[in-house]
């Protein structure tokens, strides 16, 4: 019997999505990579020591038939979606009084109705196959709030009723969904923070250093894993300590 599982993982054309499908690859998972462009990350995941196939896949989950037709072409490829790692997201940084209409809503659908059309595609064939695991991307900021920040909190914030709310609905179905809400990670996106931004941040955080995105790999790595099926609805933060787990 192949043991392989069927994964999805969205937004993992680079950084932490490209590391986090790299990862179920050198598992031996099979990986469906869903991105708004194909990025060289996802082609060196592939080209890397795996032992899993990667489906890489042009779609964006602001999309409702381009989520669906992800998930049929990695049906059809791998099989049903047995792990669903949401993380696609975007920032739209902006004072709320000064916020335009389009940094609002674009932020709240990629970030947060994002996650929750993909989780209601996921959720048809796991009730299926009676298992399943359901991992959103949050953020320290979603628990924190953050300055300029109130579209990106909303939506992230926003993730951990999603998953409690599944817990309810699927908790008793061998189905889990949990939230991982990194903090500060060493990304192309926090390598752009000037020094003295990057030293107020480090001031913060009680381990001293930003977070690496193996980190993150490694929470999402647990809960999508056998070991999880007794928990659900949690948040992980991954944050070293900056918001103590909130």
């Amino acid at each position: 019997m192949d043991s392989r599982r069927s994964v999805l993982i969205t937004g993992a054309g680079r950084g932490i999505g490209a590391a986090i499908a790299q990862d179920f690859l050198a598992a031996g998972d099979n990986v469906a990579s869903l991105d708004r462009a194909a990025q060289p990350d996802a082609a060196a995941a592939a080209a890397g020591a795996v032992r899993g196939q990667l489906l890489q896949l042009e779609g964006d989950v602001t999309d409702a038939a381009s989520v669906e037709a992800a998930f049929a072409a990695a049906a059809k490829a791998h099989g049903p979606v047995e792990v669903l790692v949401a993380n696609a997201g975007i920032v739209r940084d902006q004072l709320l009084m000064r916020m335009s209409e389009d940094e609002l809503t674009q932020v709240i659908d990629a970030n947060l109705v994002g996650a929750l059309r993909c989780a209601r595609r996921a959720v048809k064939s796991m009730l299926r196959l009676k298992r399943g695991r359901i991992v959103l991307i949050g953020s320290v900021v979603g628990l924190s709030g953050g300055f300029g920040q109130a579209n990106y909190a909303a939506s992230k914030a926003g993730l951990v009723g999603v998953a409690r709310s599944l817990t309810h609905e699927l908790g008793g179905r061998g189905i889990t969904t949990n939230v991982v809400a990194p903090g500060f990670i060493e990304t192309a996106m926090t390598a752009e923070l000037g020094e003295d931004r990057r030293q107020a941040i480090l001031a913060q955080v009680p381990a001293g250093r930003l977070g690496q995105v193996a980190d993150v790999v490694a929470a999402v790595r647990w809960l999508a894993s056998a070991d999880t099926g007794y928990v659900s609805g949690a948040v992980i933060p991954v944050d070293g300590g900056l918001g103590m787990g909130h």
